[in-house]
C-alpha cells in the first residue's frame, strides 16, 4: 500500500470514531473495508492487528488518542477539543487533495478558483522558527505601501483569517505585536540567533476579542448588537461571525446577535459586505463608522 493509501485509513479510522463513539473493531473494520471497495483499494482485509498498529501511528502522527473502553466495549477518541481542531484542518485538506485526485478527467464537473499562492511554502520555515524561538528575515511588500522593506522580527505565532496565513512578531526592542501576510513574504531567512520569549505574551488571548487579523492594540472590547434578514440570519447562525456570537433574539422578520468584539477595521469591513442584510443596533460608533462608509459609497455614484 502507498504511504496516501495508508495516511486515507488512518484517516478513515478517525472519520468512524468521530461518527460513532465506543464503536467495536468489527464496526470499525466492516466501515475500513467498505471504505477499501469505494476507493478501488486492492488491500486485502483489516486485521486487528493491522488496527492496533494504526492505532499507535494515528498517535504519533497526529496526536489523537484512540483508546478501548470496557465499559461501553468500543473504541473512542480521547484527545482533547483544541487539538482535534487543528487535526480536522489536516483532514480537511487531505479529503480535498485525495478527491481532487480522484477526479482526474472529471474537469468539466470541477470549477477551481484561479487564485495566486498564498505563502504557505514559508510556513514550514517559520514554524521552526516560532519552536526554536529564532528571529527571521525577509522582505516585505505592503498592498498599501508602495515600497519594499526589510524586516528582523521576534516571531510570536501564526495566525488563520479568510484562507490567508498572517506571521504575528514584534520589533526586537518592541513590544507591539505587527502581524505580516504570508503572500506578501519572500526571500525568508531564518537566524542562528534566538530570542528569549515573554511569558506574558499570549497570542490566543490577545486575539481572543478580535474579528480578523488586526491587533486591538490597548482597545477593550464592546458589546455589539446587529439585525440580520431571516435568510442571512441563516448563515449567521450555521458559521457564527465570533466564537463570543450569542443569539439575543429570533423571529419571522430578523435575526438579532451580540458579539463581544474590539471595533476593527476588519470588523467594519466584515458588516459592510452584508450590505443592506444587517443593522447595526450598537454601539453608536460603529454605526456611525458604518454610515460614513455607506456615504462615501454613494458618493462615488
Amino acid at each position: 500500500m502507498s504511504k496516501r493509501g495508508y495516511i486515507s485509513r488512518y484517516m478513515s479510522i478517525i472519520k468512524k470514531l468521530e461518527s460513532k463513539s465506543y464503536s467495536t473493531f468489527e464496526e470499525i473494520q466492516v466501515y475500513i473495508e467498505r471504505e477499501f471497495e469505494r476507493n478501488d483499494d486492492n488491500s486485502t482485509g483489516f486485521s486487528k492487528r493491522t488496527f492496533q498498529r494504526d492505532i499507535r501511528e494515528i498517535g504519533s502522527l497526529f496526536q489523537v488518542e484512540i483508546k478501548y473502553s470496557k465499559a461501553e466495549k468500543g473504541y473512542f477518541i480521547n484527545t482533547e477539543e483544541s487539538e482535534m481542531s487543528n487535526f480536522q484542518q489536516i483532514m480537511e485538506s487531505f479529503d480535498i487533495f485525495n478527491s481532487l485526485n480522484y477526479a482526474k478527467g472529471a474537469t468539466p464537473y470541477i470549477y477551481l478558483e484561479n487564485r495566486k499562492p498564498k505563502g504557505t511554502e514559508n510556513l514550514y520555515g517559520i514554524i521552526h522558527a516560532l519552536k526554536n524561538n529564532y528571529l527571521v528575515r525577509f522582505t516585505y511588500h505592503k498592498y498599501w505601501e508602495d515600497i519594499v522593506t526589510e524586516r528582523e522580527l521576534r516571531p510570536l505565532g501564526l495566525k488563520e483569517f479568510k484562507n490567508r496565513w498572517y506571521l504575528l512578531a514584534s520589533e526586537a526592542d518592541e513590544n507591539q505585536t505587527k502581524s505580516c501576510a504570508l503572500d506578501r513574504i519572500s526571500n525568508l531567512e531564518i537566524s542562528s540567533v534566538q530570542f528569549k520569549r515573554q511569558n506574558n505574551v499570549n497570542i490566543e488571548e490577545y486575539f481572543r476579542n478580535c474579528f480578523g487579523i488586526i491587533s486591538p492594540n490597548g482597545e477593550a472590547p464592546q458589546e455589539i448588537l446587529l439585525s440580520f434578514t431571516p435568510f442571512q440570519g441563516k448563515y449567521i447562525k450555521s458559521l457564527p461571525l465570533h466564537e463570543s456570537q450569542k443569539i439575543v433574539l429570533e423571529t419571522e422578520s430578523e435575526l438579532q446577535i451580540s458579539l463581544k468584539l474590539c471595533l476593527t477595521l476588519d470588523l467594519e469591513m466584515e458588516l459592510l459586505s452584508f450590505g443592506d442584510n444587517v443593522k447595526v443596533l450598537s454601539p453608536e460608533s460603529l454605526k456611525l463608522k458604518l454610515l460614513e462608509k455607506y456615504q462615501n459609497a454613494i458618493n462615488q455614484y
